[in-house]
């Protein structure tokens, strides 16, 4: 460390350069597609010579790279956006509508890496398949991404409760990270990998046996990677909906997997079922979901009324509320032109979030339980002054600083929420752009929360190019901050983090 600095950035962003130095890899899919479909290649080559000099560059910063607390922080906050700078580039060199510009290219990226969803292409049809597929696979980097963050270095660092979710070992070792994350990311690799080839199979097979005609395997694939990464991203303007019921209800389930623990997933995939069944947020996640489905499908059925066959009621009320609820974003209806009622349960859903551990995003239902359990404590304690009685999670009692964490984090996330939608009000009125209040809340909750679609004006048939540029990179730094759990982000900006 130089200059008086207790971080030594050089650790931070020589891993940094690793992570860049291999995104050519992922870059060889879109590649290839190009190739097959006679579509211009600079778009991928550019970049992948920029991640090789780049990557390289920044890996001979440091020789040592044991990843201590205060590097990790950097190194988390630096990556994602990085990876986000590395993937905007083929949408600046293919030069082809929106993303053509800088900001509108750094925002789709972001939206990518982040697993967010949300959009600015106005004209799918005007971009080479291989865009799109780029598109997809950003995500798909982005879920595995966040599975190894989430499981190897925030749950170690504390971050928001984040020690709380489902690991392997809670052995609380900050002082050398890099081994664990090395390993956890070999572990979720496996089943990531896995549970995508499986729906590749399922949505291929839908094709050949006649369910799904519009389901060629290039879009299976794109829409693979998407739903397990809990991202929404899909090469068609209508999302979901450009499909058979068939794939909707099939891709339900992924869904909600996706947003389930991976670490319960793994238990589970070793025959450990009781583990699941123990699970107090997995039973939570389950409910809130199985609640919110019920509620919007009562809803719809009475908007709808008795000449509307209740199974693509019930489909689109299921789908949309899962979808939004594990942060996916895909739309299998314009659910802009829902009641009052059923929109704002669905605005609801979007600070929900599944499991922690999992590829999803927004405040988790982990926080949520332990927010209603400590309530309900202090509701008991009020009442009953003598009596000792700690939160419980999974049977096992949770510490009073890890409480205030959770709560700390929770009000923060709400916090952000709030100046984004005074801001989204106030810069669309700057430049005259028409906003109702409901429209600008939900597209700041949908990019701080990392959901995607929004309603009104960045509806799920909608994009987000009607917004004042300055709108959309504050966006891109709202999905930015949002994505990585706040607090990497927020511990930068404390001159403390740096020389204390």
């Amino acid at each position: 460390m130089s200059g008086g600095l207790r971080v030594d950035w050089r650790v931070s962003c020589s891993l940094v350069g690793t992570v860049v130095k291999w995104l050519w890899v992922p870059l060889c899919l879109p590649l290839v597609l190009a190739l097959y479909d006679g579509t211009a290649l600079t778009p991928f080559l550019v970049p992948m010579a920029l991640t090789a000099v780049v990557g390289f560059g920044l890996e001979r910063l440091a020789e040592t790279r044991d990843l201590r607390a205060r590097e990790a922080f950097l190194m988390v906050s630096l990556t994602w956006l990085s990876i986000a700078l590395v993937g905007a580039v083929p949408f600046v060199v293919a030069g082809v509508g929106t993303l053509a510009h800088p900001v509108y290219a750094l925002f789709e990226a972001m939206s990518g890496v982040t697993t967010t969803g949300a959009t600015v292409v106005t004209d799918f049809g005007a971009h080479a398949r291989a865009i799109h597929l780029w598109r997809a696979t950003l995500q798909w980097l982005g879920g595995l991404g966040i599975l190894v963050l989430a499981t190897a270095v925030l749950s170690q660092l504390s971050v928001g409760g984040a020690q709380l979710m489902e690991t392997e070992s809670q052995a609380q070792d900050v002082d050398k990270l890099t081994p664990r994350m090395s390993n956890t990311a070999a572990l979720l690799w496996k089943i990531y990998v896995a549970l995508t080839a499986l729906l590749v199979v399922l949505l291929s097979g839908l094709h050949v046996v006649g369910l799904a005609p519009e389901m060629t395997p290039y879009d299976a694939l794109a829409h693979a990677f998407t739903t397990i990464s809990t991202s929404g991203f899909s090469p068609r303007g209508t999302s979901i909906a450009a499909f058979s019921p068939a794939v909707q209800w099939t891709l339900v389930p992924f869904m909600i997997v996706g947003a389930t623990s991976f670490v319960l997933i793994y238990a589970v995939s070793r025959g450990n079922v009781g583990r699941l069944r123990r699970s107090d947020e997995f039973r939570f996640y389950v409910g809130v979901l199985a609640f919110f489905a019920l509620a919007v499908c009562a809803i719809r059925a009475l908007d709808a009324g008795p000449g509307v066959p209740f199974e693509r009621t019930a489909r689109h009320a299921v789908f949309q509320v899962v979808s939004i609820t594990t942060t996916t974003g895909y739309a299998s209806t314009d659910f802009n032109t829902w009641s009052a009622s059923a929109k704002h349960l669905l605005f609801v859903c979007m600070f929900i979030g599944g499991m922690a551990g999992s590829t999803t995003c927004s405040i988790k239902a982990l926080r949520w339980l332990v927010v209603i359990k400590s309530f309900r404590r202090d509701l008991f304690v009020a009442t009953t002054p003598s009596a000792i009685r700690p939160v419980r999670l999974s049977g096992e009692p949770i510490d009073e600083e890890t409480v205030r964490d959770i709560y700390a984090y929770t009000l923060i996330s709400l916090l952000f929420f709030g100046v984004a939608t005074i801001f989204v009000v106030l810069d669309a009125a700057r430049v005259g752009v028409v906003l109702t209040e409901f429209e600008a809340m939900s597209a700041a909750a949908s990019t701080f929360f990392n959901i995607g679609p929004a309603f009104g004006v960045a509806g799920p048939m909608a994009n987000y190019a009607g917004f004042p540029t300055t709108t959309t990179f504050v966006m891109t730094l709202l999905m930015w901050v949002g994505r990585i759990e706040i607090l990497p982000v927020l511990v930068l900006l404390t001159p403390s983090f740096w020389r204390s």
